[in-house]
């Protein structure tokens, strides 16, 4: 009668600490807080800092590749896109438009860093200023369109789709603001700075292609590169 006597209370008691509401919702409330701070992390980390850095990097030194000269145009075929298209497919669209923002923010700032040994702010009034103001912003769609395509792809159409995303950005970033700049810069008029653009699309599809093909082997060989795996609270393999 004393053990049960002595028992009950106890258990009550433990009970009452275990399942009491006060204790309940101080308890759940702890546990989401964990969850959530274990969830949140800040947007960019120190590998993603140095990510950005190495594709800034990457990208000024494909401008150091001799350029072809097209006529009297005054904008090389460069390897530089194929750098810009890289960083897009590898880093996603924050990432990639920072380290493609970071480059040209250099070169303005006066590091030559542009095609041809160039740099400063006189970059902007050449004919090339439409294609150089157009990198980050093409580097960051092809990064969106680059994150879609790897979470609901796979195999050869995943190729095939980040090709399409590659070129997609060409087109309506690179080539569209690059003709802006002919018409504003160099004084074309529209329908020849578009023919005059056309130079440059048969190059840009071997060098999308070859973005794409180093894009599928860095994802290969770092599969959370872009793309990260959800890490749920507690999981044996930390996995989704």
């Amino acid at each position: 009668m004393s053990k049960t006597d002595n028992g009950t209370p106890g258990t009550g008691t433990a009970g009452t600490r275990i399942s009491g509401p006060g204790r309940t919702g101080t308890r759940g409330t702890g546990t989401a807080g964990a969850e959530g701070s274990a969830r949140r992390r800040p947007r960019w980390n120190a590998t993603d800092l140095g990510l950005i850095a190495v594709f800034a990097a990457l990208v000024a030194v494909s401008a150091v590749v001799p350029a072809i000269p097209v006529g009297a145009l005054g904008v090389p075929i460069t390897v530089q896109t194929l750098a810009v298209m890289l960083t897009g497919l590898a880093l996603g669209p924050g990432r990639a438009f920072a380290a493609v923002g970071l480059y040209v923010l250099l070169g303005l700032a006066g590091l030559p860093i542009f095609s041809g040994g160039r740099g400063g702010l006189g970059v902007l009034a050449g004919p090339s200023a439409g294609y150089i103001v157009a990198f980050p912003l093409a580097a960051a769609a092809v990064g969106w369109l680059a994150a879609v395509v790897l979470r609901r792809t796979t195999g050869k159409v995943r190729a095939v789709a980040l090709f399409a995303a590659a070129m997609a950005g060409s087109i309506v970033f690179v080539h569209t603001l690059g003709i802006l700049g002919l018409v504003v810069n160099a004084r074309m008029e529209l329908s020849k700075a578009f023919l005059a653009d056309l130079v440059f699309y048969p190059g840009d599809v071997i060098k999308n292609l070859l973005a794409v093909s180093i894009a599928l082997a860095l994802h290969k060989a770092f599969p959370d590169l872009l793309v990260r795996r959800a890490r749920p609270a507690g999981g044996p393999s930390g996995r989704a």
